[in-house]
This record gives C-alpha cells, sequence and structure tokens, in this order.
C-alpha cells in the first residue's frame, strides 16, 4: 500500500483543519482570576471570580487604546460560592465568545441577596448594588451605565438577579433568572431563608415584600430586557409560571423559556448557553 507522495485523504484534510482551528483557539481565551472586593457594609472582604476576554487584554497592550467592555454580574445558588460557575459551566468560553466582562461575587452560603434585617453581617443587596459594582468599575475598563450592565443567577441566584434588578432599575438594562426562587412564602422551612428574614410566621410582611413576585407588580413594562428560564421537573417551576402570568398580565415584555430538566448543574450549563445570547442582544456596547 503506498503511503507517500499522493495528495492527503478527505479526512487528512479534515484533521488538518480541524487542528489548526483548535490551534487558533487556543491562542483567544479568556483568563479568570480571583479577587478580594472591600465590603464596608459587612466588614470583610468579598473573593470575587472575575473572568476578562482575551480582547480586554489585548486592547491594554495598545498604545492609546481606551476599549470598554460590558459586564454580566453572574450569582451563584444556595450552598455555593464565586467559583460555581467557572467550576461547572462553560462560563469561560462564553464570556470570550461574547466579549463580555463576567464578574461572579461569593453571596454567602445562605444570602439571597437581601439585607438581612435579622443580622447586620448579612447585606448583599448592598454589597452587590452598591459596593461590588462601583469596585469593578472603577478597577475594570467596563462601560459603566445600565444598558451596559446584566445580573443573572440561578436558584437562589436567580432570584437574587431579578431582587436586584427590579429594585435598582438605575443599574441594570438585563436581569436573567435560572431556575429562580422567586416566590419565597411557599419554602418557609427551606434554605435558610428564615435566618435572613426572620420566620415567615413571625414577619410575613418581610417574606412578601423581599419576593420577587411582590416587586414584579411595579414593573413597568419596557424598564428592562427580562428573561426567566425553569425547568418542567424543578421544585420552583410552580413559582416561575407564577411570575410568567403575574408579566403578562401586566404587558410587561420578557422572554419565558421551560425546557425538560430539573433543579440541577446539567440543566444550568445548558441553559447559560441560551441565556448568554440573550444578554449579549441586550447590552449595549
Amino acid at each position: 500500500m503506498k503511503i507517500s507522495g499522493g495528495r492527503p485523504s478527505i479526512f487528512q484534510s479534515c484533521f488538518l483543519i480541524a487542528a489548526f482551528l483548535v490551534a487558533i483557539a487556543s491562542l483567544r481565551s479568556a483568563t479568570v482570576t480571583t479577587i478580594a472586593v472591600p465590603s464596608e457594609e459587612m466588614k470583610k472582604e468579598v473573593p470575587t471570580t472575575l473572568i476578562l476576554p482575551d480582547a480586554y487584554q489585548k486592547e491594554a497592550d495598545k498604545k492609546g487604546e481606551d476599549r470598554r467592555f460590558p459586564v454580566l454580574y453572574l450569582l451563584h445558588g444556595y450552598g455555593g460560592n464565586n467559583e460555581s460557575w467557572v467550576t461547572n459551566t462553560t462560563i469561560k468560553e462564553l464570556a470570550e465568545e461574547y466579549g463580555v466582562i463576567v464578574v461572579c461575587p461569593d453571596g454567602g452560603f445562605s444570602s439571597w441577596y437581601v439585607d438581612s434585617p435579622e443580622d447586620p453581617a448579612w447585606r448583599y443587596e448592598a454589597f452587590v448594588s452598591k459596593e461590588l459594582i462601583a469596585d469593578i468599575d472603577r478597577r475594570y475598563r467596563t462601560l459603566p451605565r445600565r444598558e451596559s450592565r446584566a445580573i443573572a443567577g440561578f436558584s437562589m441566584g436567580g432570584h437574587g438577579a431579578l431582587y436586584l434588578a427590579f429594585r435598582h432599575l438605575e443599574l441594570y438594562g438585563t436581569a436573567v433568572s435560572l431556575s429562580g426562587g422567586v416566590d419565597l412564602r411557599p419554602f418557609p422551612e427551606q434554605w435558610d431563608i428564615a435566618k435572613r428574614l426572620g420566620s415567615l410566621q413571625d414577619h410575613p410582611k418581610r417574606w412578601k415584600e423581599n419576593s420577587v413576585i411582590t416587586l414584579a407588580e411595579k414593573v413597568t413594562p419596557g424598564q428592562q430586557a427580562i428573561s426567566i428560564d425553569c425547568g418542567v421537573d424543578d421544585f420552583f417551576i410552580g413559582v416561575n409560571r407564577n411570575l410568567h402570568a403575574l408579566l403578562l398580565d401586566r404587558h410587561v415584555p420578557h422572554d419565558y423559556t421551560e425546557r425538560s430538566g430539573n433543579h440541577s448543574w446539567n440543566y444550568w450549563a445548558n441553559a447559560i448557553k441560551y441565556q448568554m445570547l440573550f444578554i449579549s442582544e441586550h447590552l449595549a456596547r
């Protein structure tokens, strides 16, 4: 059998092309680092994972360049930390693909991203929407405006994303919830919510006022780009359907997605690929 001298086979050509594309792709890669963000509100430093697309550093290397980038604040769920998204999904590759700075703060084991009336050491609403944004805008070449700032998260972080977005319309132009606990009241004994708000029996007003579905009653159509995504087998599917119905009733434009899946990383790792497209399309550059 002749093994030299002829034209390469189709298989060989495809292999060479694939190898070339992989080599080119390897030259472009987002960088992941962990920074400490000081919080006067909580008297500590909060570890925060930062993802910078390759173009961020390359533009910095060019003299006279001052290119700025949109930012996605990405929140983790109950029991997670600032590394959860990078560890379990392709968010690094997605940040590179869409040219977006991604900021993943540590939201505590069970903060629900609220300023706890029960414990002053838990002030994660103030941290994320006041201290963190200010710190990132000061230290990095961001586009420091609401139209270029998005917030998203899963589970507890899905609640946090819509909660913070609805309470701070001046800060976030885009908000995305994956499997979010968007109404806290059906879960009075779970996930340490009572540690943050007090018991539902003793403080029903707190639970109502800190639930996304209550805040949504005051959302004005067209204020923000909103996307809600939840698996049909998720224990939060009911509250997400209720939020969807409320927004429809109030004529608030939003994307709503149900797909096969439950409350798991398999679902969120898949869903974030679709939601990053939504986020990118609404971020002003």
